[in-house]
């Protein structure tokens, strides 16, 4: 009777194990600022999404963007987490490049990049972005928009 228990056991370890990448980046929230610099005007999800709906339909009452990134990796001592993001103001597109140094951890961590003020500006409305852990110039993990 132990060894069904085990076998199970190991199985899901196993899976586990493999399914454990060291290096990823898991989530990339971009998230517009309102002229107070606020993502939501409340803790709950639900009305996150209804202020981003808000703040997608009027321009004027956004003052940046701001991107939330969830990241892990266990193999380096310092990194540098990237995001490139492109936007469309009339007829013209641009390129914008934010970076910031991170130190990883056991467990995964949460880095939020802002684009704001005379940038955010001249950027207009956002494209596709991607993110990446870069180790030096070797990228190690990213993830991307569906436009990129």
């Amino acid at each position: 009777m132990r060894w069904p228990r085990l076998a199970i056991l190991i199985t899901f370890a196993c899976a586990f194990l493999a399914n454990a990448q060291s290096d990823k980046v898991m989530k990339v929230l971009p998230h517009f600022l309102d002229l107070k610099g606020r993502h939501s005007i409340s803790p709950s999800l639900l009305d996150r999404d209804a202020y981003q709906k808000i703040l997608r339909e009027n321009p004027d009452r956004r003052s940046a963007i701001r991107f939330d990134v969830q990241w892990k990796t266990l193999a380096y001592d310092t990194l540098t987490l990237r995001i490139e993001a492109n936007g469309m103001k009339g007829r013209g597109t641009n390129s914008v490049t934010l970076e910031q140094t991170v130190h990883p951890g056991l467990f995964s961590k949460w880095t939020s990049l802002t684009l704001d003020g005379k940038k955010y500006d001249d950027f207009g409305e956002l494209l596709s972005w991607r993110a990446s852990l870069l180790n030096g110039t070797n990228t190690i993990a990213e993830q991307k928009s569906f436009l990129w």
